[in-house]
């Protein structure tokens, strides 16, 4: 096999695609594959519509024989791993200035991404009939490969006791939980609506995350009444830590491929709430999946759960067992298949 070049324009420590990238590396070397990551040498003051550009030109015209694995949409691809969903769709849902060239760019390529790709790897059977839907691709060139997560240690007495210190915490309190970036499109707003409408007042909630409009949320947590239940931590390196401690996952987002912070929450014996638009909905029980953002009803629910202790250890013993299937090793296993397959 020639090498094979992992595709990825922006380095960083913390993107989900990034730290995809840098497990499989670590498999690739572990079985003796020859491959390298391949990031743009471009700078980073440029505007993103020229850097995926420039990228594209970059990897594109010095491929030859090179065998390319992309996490990035670019025209000349070997296999294409859609992690960040169907661009076209996610237009629909959200609403984007039509002044940004970066959309049209990223249609352009996507389409070009998809029809050019040997094979296409999909998170979620929820991108698999997006693709297909939108851009016409024969279902047999897209095989689906969840997302897996990696086997941690739960020491709940020691992440208690930790938390405890920073955020005085009542071990008789029940504990939401809300972890990611990018508020508005992954429902903090939606979020905030659902605690106002518990029953449950003895509850604490934790939004865990980087946001540059922090300021209006911490607001809206006041006009809601909610401002004493939920803090708000800012983005953390202790994020293993309250998964620990909490109860209940909740993630309203209005679109995501297929959410790592679900699984991750699972694989810590949360109860997870999510929406239909997220594909990671696909491994949870219809009753924790919500219709869409703002289905509120997803509040009694939660209440539910919380006033009855045995089904909520229930579902969380469940949840635990489903994420012991889906681990990092078996995605890494599929994905070097469908690698040598192409």
């Amino acid at each position: 096999m020639n090498k094979i070049c992992l595709i990825r324009e922006k380095t960083s420590k913390f993107g989900g695609a990034e730290v995809y990238l840098s497990r499989l590396a670590k498999v690739l070397n572990d079985n003796g594959i020859k491959h390298q990551v391949v990031n743009s040498i471009f700078p980073k003051f440029l505007p993103s519509w020229l850097r995926i550009i420039l990228f594209n030109l970059q990897v594109c015209l010095t491929k030859k024989d090179r065998f390319y694995f992309s996490l990035e949409r670019i025209i000349c691809p070997d296999v294409y791993r859609a992690g960040d969903g169907v661009h076209k769709v996610f237009l629909r849902i959200e609403k984007k200035s039509k002044l940004n060239p970066l959309h049209p760019i990223y249609l352009f390529l996507e389409k070009r991404c998809f029809n050019n790709a040997k094979l296409i790897i999909a998170n979620s059977n929820m991108i698999k009939d997006e693709i297909i839907s939108t851009y016409g691709i024969n279902s047999n060139k897209i095989d689906v490969v969840y997302n897996g997560v990696e086997s941690k240690i739960i020491n709940h007495k020691n992440s208690f006791r930790k938390l405890s210190e920073e955020f005085d915490l009542d071990k008789n309190s029940p504990i939401l939980l809300y972890v990611g970036s990018g508020f508005k499109r992954k429902g903090v707003e939606e979020f905030l609506m659902i605690i106002s409408k518990l029953k449950n007042k003895n509850i604490k909630a934790f939004v865990i995350g980087k946001e540059k409009n922090i300021k209006y949320y911490q607001q809206l947590s006041k006009d809601l009444g909610v401002d004493k239940k939920v803090i708000f931590t800012g983005p953390r390196d202790d994020v293993d830590d309250f998964y620990t401690i909490s109860d209940v996952f909740l993630f309203p987002t209005r679109y995501e491929p297929f959410s790592n912070v679900v699984l991750e929450a699972m694989s810590f014996e949360n109860a997870v709430f999510t929406t239909q638009q997220n594909g990671a909905h696909e491994i949870l029980d219809k009753e924790y999946i919500m219709a869409h953002s703002e289905d509120f009803s997803v509040a009694s629910k939660i209440d539910h759960l919380l006033e009855n202790i045995h089904e909520l250890d229930k579902i969380k013993k469940n949840n635990y067992s489903k994420a012991s299937e889906l681990s990092i090793e078996l995605n890494m296993q599929k994905t070097i298949e469908i690698i040598n397959k192409a």
